[in-house]
């Protein structure tokens, strides 16, 4: 049983990160809350939709809610980084060339990517690639976005980059952002709310603080090995 009877909230317009080893069902949550994977029982609810009882065509608009930072960005080898980014507004809009272009070109330069539209991705570096994927995740202005393990490969300074471009982006759009993650505690610096998975159950914390304070031994554990803090 990956999850077991598992149940949390996510608060709007705010940043949740969940955190926990290997296997334990992090990126599963996010399937969950898309749609793509079905639970045995239970609820998933998007305000007062519940993605468990949808039907294909309800799903595919619920989805348009959503913006997705996929792991390893998941970007088009053969379209260049405006195609990439410029692809959603093609596939789910009605609007013009000339608007498409007006809007990509303005994300371009919101996250400092202009300069690089003729590119392709196998001649970004693995931070570019990261702009060109959360660049692409905007363009249908979502509500809410996901992250899964946003800044797997990059090297330490990178990741600071990274990291720091998500809060700008969350602060300044003001969507609800859920981060999957095993950079731990520096993906906490980002939280509003962190949730610890481990063997089927999940623990709520409203800040990293709390985390050596969890009166179970396991959680007390990975705040000493893993966070490097002092259990009281």
């Amino acid at each position: 049983m990956v999850l077991d009877r598992v149940s949390f909230s996510v608060p709007q317009g705010l940043t949740t990160v969940i955190a926990g080893g290997s296997g334990q069902g992090k990126s599963v949550i996010l399937k969950l809350i898309l749609g793509l994977l079905r639970p045995d029982s239970g609820q998933v609810l998007v305000g007062e939709q519940d993605v468990t009882t949808m039907g294909y065509r309800a799903l595919q608009e619920l989805r348009m809610r959503f913006g997705v930072l996929f792991q390893g960005s998941a970007l088009f080898d053969s379209l260049t980084v405006f195609e990439n980014i410029a692809l959603p507004l093609r596939e789910r809009t009605g609007l013009s060339s000339e608007e498409i272009h007006n809007r990509v070109a303005a994300t371009l330069d919101q996250l400092e990517l202009t300069g690089h539209e003729e590119k392709f991705p196998a001649q970004l570096s693995g931070g570019m690639k990261k702009r060109v994927g959360l660049a692409r995740a905007l363009q249908l202005e979502p509500k809410i976005v996901l992250f899964d393990e946003p800044t797997t490969g990059l090297d330490p300074v990178m990741t600071k980059e990274i990291y720091e471009l998500f809060a700008v982006t969350q602060k300044k759009m003001g969507y609800t952002a859920v981060i999957v993650s095993h950079d731990i505690p520096q993906i906490f610096s980002l939280a509003d709310q962190i949730i610890l998975l481990n063997k089927g159950e999940l623990d709520v914390f409203a800040d990293a603080d709390q985390i050596p304070h969890s009166s179970k031994p396991f959680i007390r554990e990975f705040a000493r090995m893993v966070m490097g803090q002092q259990v009281p």
